[in-house]
């Protein structure tokens, strides 16, 4: 399927700012000018997306410029249901939702000015949605469509078969740094961290500034888990990880307590007491174990009590969710502890959709970080969690295509 060539394309945009640019005696911006015609490559189709297909969440960012489409034709009304259908919901079926609060305004994309949508859904529904592309007639303007993560190979044969559509694939780590530091560089307010975290009343979200961001430690929690080592915009390599994320979670919550959905299964967490499941220290020494340092109140053995009849007995669907949570997460945090500790970085980046509603986890983090490293370490967190793969990505490709 060829590019198509209506009036909708970049081509038509650029020449008509241009015109009126030069009717205003105005220049057109910079970036319009570097990322315009002047190599001689042809754009890609509108509408653009970049997508990141993990093993149990797709992520998909959806960029709309604000130039007004113009024409009759039959490419230029399906990009305007394209873009109605997109933007006017929240939701999209039952598993597809669009996270409205995320949503970025004037960024600029190869010199177009626009809002780049954030919309995930179950990679379990990756057939729906290629059923809701073809539907919305996605398939007859895009030819291919910039992808990251594991689902961008084991779904390729699917788009090619159900909606002639190309993946051009990038590396699912370097597109989530490009994508961290171009949010980070649209969003004022993306990095923060939690104030007295184990303190219900004076608990609170801190604006960080992340505007020099090397070196540190980023910690990716998708269904697994992924550790990097970021010396600079060039040199990042990974450096530890662990099976048990946020898979784990929920495979564990779904078998513990019958729950179907990350949200439900953080929703009984949140209303759970993991000291009837766990095994504390003060469980075996009736105290704090001073001469190592460990305070009364700190599992030392996860899910320790459930060898009890009695105690498995009157325990709860919310008591196993929020230990399953509290397992998880400081099995992640000590990992990360030791891969800061090791290479010698004090902030350590905590991201993914693991983080996505769940303060608790993000609370024992950043507990557990001060706590252990005696202040010296700094747990830090970005309010787009889970898409900066897609972002990337979909940086990437118009990179490459520019250049």
């Amino acid at each position: 399927m060829a590019p198509h060539s209506c009036k909708g394309c970049l081509h038509y945009i650029i020449a008509k700012r241009k015109k009126m640019s030069e009717l205003e005696n105005k220049p057109l911006p910079m970036e319009v000018e570097q990322n315009g015609l002047q190599n001689g490559s042809d754009p890609p189709s509108m509408p653009w997306f970049g997508m990141d297909i993990g093993g149990t969440l797709s992520k998909l960012v959806y960029f709309e410029p604000k130039d007004i489409m113009q024409g009759e034709s039959e490419e230029i009304d399906i990009l305007k249901n394209i873009r109605k259908y997109l933007t006017k919901n929240s939701s999209y079926g039952k598993s597809g939702h669009r996270d409205t609060h995320l949503q970025m305004d004037n960024v600029v994309l190869r010199g177009l000015v626009g809002t780049i949508h954030f919309i995930r859904f179950p990679t379990s529904a990756m057939k729906n949605f290629l059923n809701l592309a073809n539907q919305k007639g996605m398939a007859k303007l895009v030819t291919t469509v910039s992808a990251t993560g594991g689902g961008a190979f084991k779904f390729e044969e699917d788009f090619k078969r159900e909606v002639n559509m190309k993946l051009a694939k990038y590396d699912e780590l370097e597109a989530l740094l490009k994508g961290l530091i171009f949010i980070d560089k649209n969003s004022p307010t993306e990095c923060y961290y939690w104030s007295n975290p184990t303190d219900d009343t004076k608990c609170a979200k801190v604006n960080y500034d992340f505007s020099k961001p090397y070196p540190f430690l980023l910690v990716n929690i998708g269904s697994g888990v992924s550790i990097l080592s970021v010396k600079s915009a060039t040199e990042c390599k990974r450096v530890s990880g662990t099976s048990l994320g946020g898979g784990t979670f929920l495979g564990l919550c779904c078998l513990l307590t019958g729950c179907n959905t990350f949200e439900e299964a953080i929703s009984l967490a949140a209303d759970g007491d993991h000291t009837h499941v766990d095994k504390l220290v003060k469980d075996i020494y009736g105290g704090d174990y001073a001469k190592f340092g460990l305070p009364g109140d700190l599992v030392a053995s996860s899910f320790g009590q459930m060898n009890s009849r009695d105690r498995r007995s009157k325990v709860s669907r919310q008591d196993l969710a929020r230990a399953t949570l509290v397992t998880i997460t400081n099995n992640i945090g000590s990992i990360a502890r030791m891969c800061a500790m090791q290479h010698s970085l004090e902030r350590v980046v905590f991201i993914g959709n693991f983080l996505r509603v769940n303060p608790i986890a993000m609370k024992l983090l950043a507990y557990a970080m001060d706590y252990w490293s005696n202040g010296s370490m700094k747990a830090l967190f970005l309010e787009h969690e889970g898409y900066f793969g897609a972002v990337g990505c979909l940086l990437q490709y118009h990179d490459n295509i520019i250049r």
